[in-house]
């Protein structure tokens, strides 16, 4: 990991020298959460402006970082750093809570977000997910490694938005998947076990098969709802 995420940052300063300003790593390979095939290189690279010149002039590197099977860095100007913590509260907070810099300022140390904001785009986020489990779903249900699978890459997201709720609720939300899922599951009174059962099928622990699997589905998907409802009730 350490080798690439450095051959990036030096291809990076190649293609945008003194226009860099920072290379930030955020997301679970920082905050030590990774699990395998399932969690990315996350990188925001910040500029001093990005318009078409810029995205065109960092190609090479970006082509090069893509074909490492990562997803392509979050193009932002220092400007945007500064201007969009409101628009996105999710993002800025979670970025704030696990980064480290690779190159450059720390642009991620000070963050301010409202709460009114942060609420309501936690609760439109789980009720978006919940749509999404269910429509994909019923184009997946047929296919017990598919409906498995669709579990397992939502659990991410599902995550985030419970240690939202989290803060929201008061409290200090924990950054590992597994402890923000249990403290979630105590918070508003949901059944822990779907959520176990799914990291299991993260971390190759659990195997579900048959109609187990659609029972879990069901009763995973009933606590992503009932998440949503408490968060509309904070």
């Amino acid at each position: 990991m350490e080798k690439l995420l450095n051959e990036l940052v030096q291809r990076l300063q190649e293609a945008y020298g003194g226009d860099l300003v920072s290379v930030v790593l955020y997301g679970s390979a920082a905050s030590g959460d990774q699990q395998g095939k399932f969690s990315d290189l996350n990188v925001i690279c910040v500029l001093n402006q990005v318009g078409v010149a810029e995205l065109r002039k960092g190609d090479k590197a970006m082509q090069w970082w893509i074909k490492q099977k990562q997803p392509a860095p979050l193009m932002l100007s220092a400007e945007e750093v500064r201007e969009a913590q409101d628009v996105f509260p999710i993002e800025s907070l979670d970025i704030h809570q696990s980064h480290r810099v690779l190159y450059g300022e720390e642009m991620f140390a000070r963050i301010s977000v409202e709460r009114t904001s942060h609420r309501l785009q936690v609760e439109h986020e789980l009720r978006s997910t919940l749509l999404r489990l269910r429509q994909r779903y019923l184009s997946a249900h047929s296919s017990d490694k598919d409906v498995v699978q669709l579990m397992a890459k939502s659990l991410a997201t599902v995550a985030t938005l419970a240690r939202h709720a989290l803060i929201l609720a008061g409290l200090d939300a924990p950054a590992k998947k597994r402890e923000v899922l249990e403290a979630t599951s105590q918070r508003f009174a949901l059944d822990p076990a779907p959520f176990r059962a799914v990291l299991g099928v993260r971390e190759g622990t659990e195997k579900p098969a048959g109609e187990q699997v659609h029972s879990l589905f069901a009763a995973y998907l009933e606590q992503v709802r009932k998440l949503a409802q408490a968060v509309d009730r904070l």
